[in-house]
């Protein structure tokens, strides 16, 4: 798995905190919202505790309890709703809009890890992970058969305003005794039947009289005892005041977690002592049309207005008030309330249980065997749906372990956990044993010195009762995150990525994608890196983010996995990965991106079939079509068809025929014929003959021979002459590496001029070529004529690329439709010859200029052509 910011100790001791909630009077309420929050969100930035707390076990030992956190939500009653034990649409929504808005950043870390061959570039962390996990362990109801996520805790706060406050706590007090105890509500859940309620006097520092706030404060320990109340004093400045002074905002990072918490359990709520339904969630790869048409997205926050400043009427001073509360409320009310509530469980268990348990043994001693038959998970009676009584001391049991969990005294929360997962299973209850075995598996990692080996089987155990007998999917899934997480920080990372395999399912796509990819991660993290199973499920994560609708996560997976399968010689997956990676970079408007990945499909010698081939080159057009809609730049260059530069011909002048009639041509030159280098060199010694006798026997040192067409065997390494109003013929061969035929058309030479006089200057003469159909390899001739002297350049070839119609379409996007055909350029690119002379050249690898299309424009020149008509054999022989 990818590094989290979080250790696994901070991030388990974090899932599971005590909860307090919240009840205010309505004029307190204001004087909150005065910073555009309500009391909880004031409090929720100072929750975590910066020194340690201690209190005494049963056995009267003294833990400390360190870094400890508690969360605090204002009371929101509601009846219970019967729902499935999967998530609910609202959730899936909501955990969707979370990993959505968390992107990798630009520029962020990223590890480069060597594996053989590989340097592969991986992100260092998933933010978005982390941040699904977060939200997900935030959506989780509170159950009937655990009590980590039970209200410990009530704080009543009544605003120093009131006529009398004393009446607004007792009112308070009755509302939330009310809740509880009513049976009108089955949420919020309540810890046990005594809950702590601390009385909180709210004084208003800008308008309260600050005096009658000291004597109500004083009236108010005489009657909750000093530590069952406080008094907190905020808003020490005016909205208004002190605007030039900038005052740190810790709420913002908070808001959007509180908000989808809240709406996740307004809009659908689990419980997960219910049977499984069936969801059906529809999910496939949306078509470029589809794709094409820009989504809306709704915005799911609500705990946050854009723009909205928090806490403008606190100072720092203030700050500091709401974090000594919370250390107070924790220190002297809190902790002090949970052990004496561990101490009375216990008392009661060793008076209770002991006598109960000990006459129950006896009698299966006497009539039934005193030991309960093992049973498979498959085997057990499927008794989820079971609920113990309140008192039942199984409950008292799980209820102490838990307590004893949240103040982090592990060793006793393990030995109570332990004990209540027998009682469970003798009874078949197999949720409350499977949540009994969680938690000790949980709880032995947990403690401190010395601690016990992790038991995985404990947790494995646990995922398949919640999975195969509660068919409950939230808590399985919740149990493997923390297991993984363990398994993680153990280095072992081959138990972790297969237990994470495991729980990827059909019926959330979102789910699947993130643990594939963690899964994926593991096998990277290993002492010997598995880059292939790496890849490979990096390649399974893309495509379930894609089905997910998160296109930009399955973008970066697909890229990812890239770096493992590029160049290997598994053309079928490259040519997969790309075909992806460009549909997908298209739907996210990157067209450069998409273009690219297209152009590779269609360079490499594909092992595709030509149906294949044909929907590949489609699709690319289709997208460089909109491309060249979008981007009105230079025409880039197309990957079709392949020109092999090397092979290019130039002839300079008037395309004769050797043969016309009875008339012969006194001319070997010709495109129509190879080139023969003997009778080129025949033809040269002429030429040098006819110098030499024209210059008193001999041959100028500037002469160089006339070439009237350039190739691969002829010597190119200077200017070639080309004269005014003589065209240039320019042959290019083409090679279709496709199964499927080619289309080009408008083809012309692409080219620069530069003058040599400032005289007025004219424009060169390009014949466009006319259309044809390249099914394998093809020659093409363009021809260029110069109006004035100077200087040519020919840089390359301007055409319009296509496909040929075909009704046999294997893939449904507009890019099948007949006629869709772009336009772009490819340079010609001659490498000269092999240098060889000096020692240096050859010593390395240096290549000599190739100048065949780089003619120089002279000023026209007499031409003489000699034709023979019935011209005697002998003589045009030796």
């Amino acid at each position: 798995m990818a590094q989290c910011v979080q250790s696994v100790q901070e991030f388990i001791q974090d899932s599971f905190v005590p909860m307090v909630a919240v009840l205010c009077s309505e004029h307190a309420e204001q004087v909150t919202r005065k910073n555009n929050l309500n009391f909880s969100e004031l409090l929720r930035p100072f929750c975590r505790l910066t020194s340690e707390g201690h209190m005494r076990d049963p056995n009267n030992q003294v833990q400390v309890v360190k870094n400890l956190r508690i969360s605090v939500n204002n009371v929101v009653t509601r009846p219970s709703v019967p729902t499935s034990g999967v998530h609910g649409p609202a959730q899936r929504r909501l955990l969707s809009e979370v990993v959505s808005a968390c992107q990798p950043a630009e520029g962020g870390v990223a590890n480069v890890i060597p594996a053989g061959d590989y340097d592969l570039n991986i992100s260092a962390t998933t933010p978005w992970f982390e941040a699904y996990r977060e939200s997900f362990l935030q959506s989780m109801p509170a159950s009937d058969h655990e009590f980590l996520n039970h209200y410990l805790a009530c704080l009543l706060v009544v605003s120093s305003s009131e006529a009398v406050p004393v009446e607004q706590f007792l009112k308070l007090s009755q509302e939330q005794h009310r809740i509880q105890h009513n049976g009108e509500y089955t949420n919020p859940k309540w810890f046990i039947p005594n809950t702590l309620k601390y009385y909180v006097l709210l004084h208003d520092m800008s308008q309260g009289d600050e005096q009658r706030a000291d004597s109500v404060y004083e009236d108010m320990k005489q009657r909750y005892g000093s530590q069952g109340c406080y008094l907190l004093k905020i808003n020490s400045r005016t909205a208004a005041a002190g605007t030039d002074e900038q005052i740190p905002d810790p709420w913002s990072q908070y808001l959007n977690k509180s908000s989808l918490q809240i709406s996740v359990n307004c809009l659908d709520n689990t419980h997960p002592l219910q049977l499984e339904t069936a969801i059906d969630t529809p999910g496939s790869l949306d078509s470029l049309r589809a794709v094409a048409a820009e989504t809306k997205t709704t915005t799911v926050y609500t705990g946050m207005v854009a723009g909205t400043s928090h806490g403008a009427c606190l100072t720092l001073n203030d700050h500091d008030r709401l974090r000594l509360f919370i250390q107070e409320f924790t220190f002297r009310g809190l902790l002090p309330h949970i052990e004496k509530n561990i101490r009375q469980l216990n008392d009661q268990l060793v008076s209770r249980k002991g006598l109960s348990r000990s006459l129950f043994s006896a009698t299966k001693k006497w009539f039934g065997g005193g030991k309960v038959p093992e049973k498979s998970i498959a085997e057990l009676k499927n008794t989820s749906g079971l609920l113990y009584p309140p008192e039942a001391p199984e409950l008292q049991i799980r209820k102490m372990a838990d307590l004893c969990f949240l103040v982090q005294h592990y060793e006793l929360a393990y030995s109570c956990y332990h004990t209540a997962k027998k009682d469970f299973l003798s009874d078949q209850a197999m949720l409350y044993a499977a949540g009994a075995l969680e938690m000790a598996a949980v709880s032995a990692f947990l403690q401190g010195g010395a601690p016990r080996p992790y038991p995985a089987h404990y947790m494995d155990t646990a995922i398949q009762t919640y999975r195969d007998v509660c068919k409950n999917k939230v808590l399985a899934e919740r149990c493997a995150l923390f297991s993984a997480e363990v398994l993680k920080s153990q280095a072992k990372y081959s138990d972790a990525a297969t237990l994470l395999i495991k729980m990827t399912c059909e019926d959330s796509d979102l789910c699947s994608a993130l643990l594939l990819e963690q899964a994926a991660h593991c096998f990277i993290n290993m002492r010997n890196p598995m880059v292939r199973k790496f890849a490979f499920h990096m390649i399974l994560a893309g495509h379930r983010f894609s089905k997910a609708g998160q296109k930009r996560h399955a973008l970066r997976c697909y890229c990812q996995a890239m770096q493992v399968y590029k160049g290997k010689g598994w053309s079928l997956a490259e040519d997969h990965i790309n075909f992806t990676i460009g549909r997908q970079s298209f739907t996210l408007r990157q067209p450069e991106n998409a273009v690219s990945a297209f152009r590779h499909i269609l360079t490499n010698d594909s092992q595709q079939t030509s149906t294949q081939q044909g929907a590949f080159l489609r699709e690319y057009l289709y997208v460089y079509r909109n491309v060249q809609g979008v981007c009105e730049v230079a025409l880039p260059q197309l990957p079709l068809p392949c020109i092999n530069s090397s092979a290019t011909r130039v002839y300079f002048g008037h395309e004769r025929r050797l043969a016309e009639g009875e008339k012969q041509a006194a001319t070997h030159v010709s495109l129509d014929q190879e080139f023969d280098r003997d009778l080129a060199a025949v033809w040269q010694d002429l030429e040098e003959q006819v110098v030499a006798t024209a210059n008193r026997g001999v041959v100028p040192s500037t002469f160089y021979p006339t070439q009237c067409c350039l190739n691969s065997q002829t010597d190119n390494l200077r200017f070639p002459l080309a004269v005014v109003e003589e065209p240039i013929i320019v042959e290019v061969a083409f090679r279709n590496p496709l199964k499927v035929p080619l289309v080009l058309s408008d083809l012309s030479l692409l080219w620069k001029f530069t003058l040599k006089d400032f005289s007025q200057p004219q424009p060169q003469d390009v014949m466009v070529g006319d259309a044809f159909t390249i099914s394998n390899e093809k020659e093409a001739r363009l021809k260029l004529l110069p109006r004035q002297t100077g200087q040519l350049n020919i840089l390359g070839l301007v055409y319009n690329l296509a496909s040929t119609p075909t009704g046999d379409s294997t893939i449904n996007s507009p890019s099948a439709l007949e006629g869709t055909w772009v336009r772009g350029r490819q340079d010609l690119k001659i490498q000269g010859p092999r240098l060889n002379q000096t020692k240096e050249e050859k010593t390395s690898v240096s290549h000599g200029p190739d100048r065949r299309l780089d003619p120089t424009i002279t000023p026209p020149m007499p031409l003489l052509e000699v034709l023979t008509h019935h011209c005697p054999l002998p003589l045009t022989q030796k």
